[in-house]
């Protein structure tokens, strides 16, 4: 008795008889290019019917792809786990990177052994690129991935970024000016802020945003600078903030974590909220709902940060080049009951 033949495996040529298409523009299809809408129908049903599995691991060695691509966040290991922004910026990229056949591979940097680490990982293709979030102001990763020349995006704009590199995020000065102009319009005039991460510039433009709305109003004294965007920050911040003048009557938290953080010290010292004092926040994050009462905040769309950065990542693998300067996404303002 015969033994059966095993099936032939449909390959790129059994494709393109299928769809009456070239076979480059399978091999378009299959490597995240254009074409049109009705080729690439009419690729995807022929693939479908003749079962046609790409040979991912053969392509990757032609082309010196990994298919992978690094999401590096430079947060205490803490901060990766309890912040949710940064949680759904990563969530939006790895979406957007699946949906292209693509796996993110999440590394987290929080000390100069962690730097060099990461060094190693980028340069050793492991990943095709990297999306890179919360740089400081001359972080050694932004040196690294210059040198390396490795298709990068990064989720805000530290000052000395090479102007090769794309970047996405927000506009934090005017973000900033529009929430502190809300406090002041309602009628708050002892006016403080507990501001985070100033060795960055996310932290640094919401300060000045903060200090441009003020104009006269603002007082040097009722800035209470705190390292991280966590609770317990916001929570020292405020104590601090009371501390230095106990008639203090607005506060916009750089976060909403922070302003979540405030809510507690302003609870501990019996002041009412909005009531005594008008508390905002930022980001829009499940903090601003979870806290009593809900923040005003600032919405930060997160998810669509992380999905645009994965896009600009993309764009680089397929040779295209993502024009110079920064994506800059809208933040409306929140209103809701703490201010």
């Amino acid at each position: 008795m015969s033994r059966p033949q095993p099936q032939k495996r449909a390959t790129v040529h059994d494709i393109a008889a299928a769809a009456g298409v070239s076979r480059g523009t399978v091999s378009r299809v299959l490597n995240g290019g254009y074409v049109s809408a009705e080729a690439r129908a009419a690729i995807e049903t022929a693939m479908s019917d003749l079962g046609y599995v790409p040979n991912n691991a053969a392509r990757a060695l032609k082309m010196r792809r990994s298919q992978a691509v690094a999401f590096v966040a430079l947060e205490p290991h803490s901060l990766f786990l309890d912040d949710p922004n940064i949680g759904s910026i990563m969530l939006g990229a790895n979406a957007a990177l699946s949906l292209a056949d693509h796996q993110m591979v999440s590394l987290v940097v929080e000390s100069a052994r962690d730097t060099e680490r990461v060094s190693r990982y980028l340069s050793g293709g492991f990943v095709d690129g990297a999306i890179v979030v919360s740089a400081r102001t001359k972080d050694p990763i932004i040196r690294v991935i210059s040198d390396l020349a490795l298709p990068a995006a990064f989720v805000g704009h530290p000052p000395d970024l090479d102007q090769n590199i794309p970047f996405v995020g927000i506009d934090n000065v005017g973000s900033a000016r529009a929430i502190t102009d809300h406090l002041v319009t309602s009628g708050r005039r002892r006016i403080g802020m507990i501001a985070a991460a100033l060795d960055r510039d996310s932290g640094i433009d919401r300060l000045a945003g903060f200090r441009a709305a003020l104009g006269p109003l603002f007082d040097e004294g009722l800035v209470a600078d705190v390292p991280h965007y966590d609770y317990g920050s916001g929570v020292k911040g405020m104590r601090d903030l009371l501390e230095r003048d106990p008639t203090i009557d607005g506060v916009f938290a750089a976060s909403d974590a922070i302003a979540a953080g405030a809510l507690e010290s302003l609870r501990e010292a019996g002041r009412s909220v909005p009531g005594d004092v008008g508390v905002v926040g930022f980001d829009d994050s499940t903090w601003a709902v979870r806290c009593q009462p809900q923040l005003t905040t600032v919405h930060q769309p997160a998810k669509e940060i992380g999905s645009c950065a994965a896009q600009l990542i993309l764009r680089q693998l397929r040779g295209e080049h993502p024009d110079p300067g920064g994506q800059l996404l809208p933040t409306p303002l929140v209103i809701r009951d703490s201010a």
